[in-house]
């Protein structure tokens, strides 16, 4: 057979296919959200003390907590009961058809001596790595829940190191008095000289070159935990639990389907060195809702594996609803990325509030990572105190350059290139932000096609884009107190401002800058409360920019 020909019809098929897959996907929207399968369980009851298990903070509760959860699960199901007390214990492994229950005034503490964890095959970061193995897990299980009002504590200060600026002069004398060591110049706590070592020589857990958990024994001290993952489970419900103190994230259901995250206060110190609260990775449908997040690292985060073994994966985090939320602290209250090689979409966040966060809505990636992101979509979102920004786009995550360094360079698109596209941002209120709007693409591949439509934000700075493509902006208002200028755009192409309010005496309403910028367009706004309207630089066009008075 002719080559050309086989390539043709290769590609014909490959064409037919994605069609047909595109028909039978479900499309969603606010009216038709994902549908998320619940657990049900047996009323049957299995209470710990039956097993010999001790409320006394100091009897060792491991083996009698397994036993019961192991029994439950054989009999068929049903509820596992954690009466009032403070019940110490190493990992606790969930079996299907178990639903966890802590009582009210119940505390599973988990231990801080770490032999009681062993090292396991686990993954950080979205790579394969060596974990010590984390106080809760369940892997491969259909129909498991915890639940109840009771508090899950992972005992995390053990584990974690701490910068010396992060604590206050009692902190950190109570914090060295504790044990540990010290960085030689005296500004970083370490768990143990292990720990130091590890980390100062810049060791690597990534299970690579064949290597297997048990040859990092030099450096389990290193390996924190993640506090709670569920791997390839189906049906999953945590309702109504407060977790807290990880050693690093909290809560981290992996390649897992049908979860449901619901009336969850979940809290790490501001310190807390990759303290994320819900790190949802790979996962299929989704409910977060009425959850209370106060965390050290990003509150609640989409991830779906990061650079090539990610998109070897193949597994996008979809069809979620994010909803009722409240996030206090964290480096991002709503968040997609870094990790992001699979894929994120259709993602629906609404009716959430965000209180002194880095960042609100936080999306981000860099060349490497690849996949795509899109069909995210946020409405009814209100943030208050924002240290940076209110809504955040950057594809240089991590990358240092000095503000001098020409942008323009535009490496060949492959797998690698990362793309975000296709949102729609509404009904948004921020009350104080450094700056309101920032997105930033790639000049190979620019963020594209991002609706923001109804949003009032009081910033110090405006909005800027940078890379971008095909993005609107519709009934905005910016109150920015640094008002030079309000809006800036570099090399982006095919923008739309419709009804943009601003103060008063503005100096400078527009900047407009770069050669490849093109098709900015400026309707149903007024001029008068500028002193200057736009400002061209960097070989702009006064061409390419249209401006039709109110």
């Amino acid at each position: 057979m002719n080559r050309k020909f086989l390539l043709l019809v290769l590609a014909l098929v490959a064409i037919f296919n994605a069609d047909n897959f595109a028909q039978k996907a479900p499309v969603y929207s606010w009216q038709n959200l994902p549908k998320i399968a619940q657990p049900s369980f047996k009323k049957d009851t299995f209470n710990i003390t039956k097993f010999g298990a001790k409320p006394d903070g100091i009897s060792l509760n491991t083996q009698s907590i397994n036993k019961a959860i192991e029994e439950c699960s054989q009999k068929g199901g049903g509820v596992v009961l954690v009466p009032q007390g403070i019940w110490l214990t190493g990992p606790v492994v969930m079996k299907s058809n178990v639903n966890l229950h802590l009582k009210k005034s119940a505390t599973l503490l988990f231990s801080t001596d770490k032999s009681q964890y062993a090292i396991v095959e686990g993954f950080y970061e979205g790579k394969r790595a060596a974990r010590n193995q984390s106080p809760i897990s369940g892997t491969d299980l259909e129909n498991v829940a915890i639940t109840g009002q009771g508090i899950i504590d992972g005992n995390g200060d053990v584990w974690r190191a701490v910068n010396k600026n992060q604590l206050t002069d009692e902190q950190w004398k109570h914090k060295v008095a504790s044990g540990g060591v010290l960085k030689d110049d005296g500004k970083v706590w370490y768990p143990s000289e292990q720990f130091k070592q590890a980390s100062v020589g810049g060791k690597s857990m990534l299970l690579l070159d064949g290597k297997k958990p048990s040859d990092f024994q030099d450096m389990k001290d290193y390996l924190r935990p993640n506090l709670v993952v569920f791997t390839r489970c189906k049906k999953v419900l945590l309702d109504g639990i407060t977790f807290q103190n990880s050693p690093a994230w909290c809560l981290h259901p992996l390649m897992s389907q049908d979860l449901t995250l619901r009336n969850l206060y979940v809290k790490n110190p501001e310190y807390a060195h990759n303290g994320d609260g819900m790190d949802i990775e790979s996962c299929k449908n989704f409910l977060i809702e009425n959850c209370t997040l106060d965390v050290g690292d990003d509150a609640i985060c989409i991830k779906s594996g990061k650079d090539e073994e990610g998109r070897k994966r193949g597994m996008p985090t979809e069809n979620g609803i994010i909803r009722n939320n409240t996030v206090y602290n964290g480096h991002g209250g709503f968040v997609v990325g870094s990790e992001m090689s699979g894929g994120a979409r259709n993602i629906f966040v609404s009716d959430c509030t965000f209180m002194g966060t880095d960042k609100g809505l936080r999306f981000k990636s860099v060349r490497g990572r690849g996949g795509i992101v899109e069909h995210i979509y946020a409405k009814n979102i209100y943030m208050k105190d924002i240290a940076q920004e209110a809504i955040f786009f950057d594809m240089y995550y991590f990358v240092k350059f000095a503000t001098d360094t020409p942008r323009d360079e535009r490496p060949v698109v492959n797998e690698g290139t990362p793309i975000f596209r296709n949102m729609k941002f509404e009904n948004i209120v921020c009350s104080g932000a450094n700056k309101g709007v920032f997105v930033r693409g790639l000049p190979e591949m620019p963020i594209e096609n991002i609706q923001l439509e109804n949003l009032t934000l009081q910033s110090e700075i405006g909005a800027e884009f940078v890379d971008t493509k095909g993005i609107s902006l519709k009934n905005v208002t910016f109150h920015a107190n640094k008002t030079k200028p309000v809006i800036s755009v570099v090399n982006s192409n095919s923008l739309t401002f419709d009804s943009v309010k601003y103060p008063t005496s503005t100096e400078l309403l527009f900047s407009i800058s770069g050669d490849r910028t093109k098709a900015i367009a400026v309707k149903n706004t007024d001029s008068k409360n500028t002193k200057n309207k736009v400002e061209f630089t960097d070989k702009a066009s006064l061409n390419e920019f249209i401006f039709s008075e109110k």
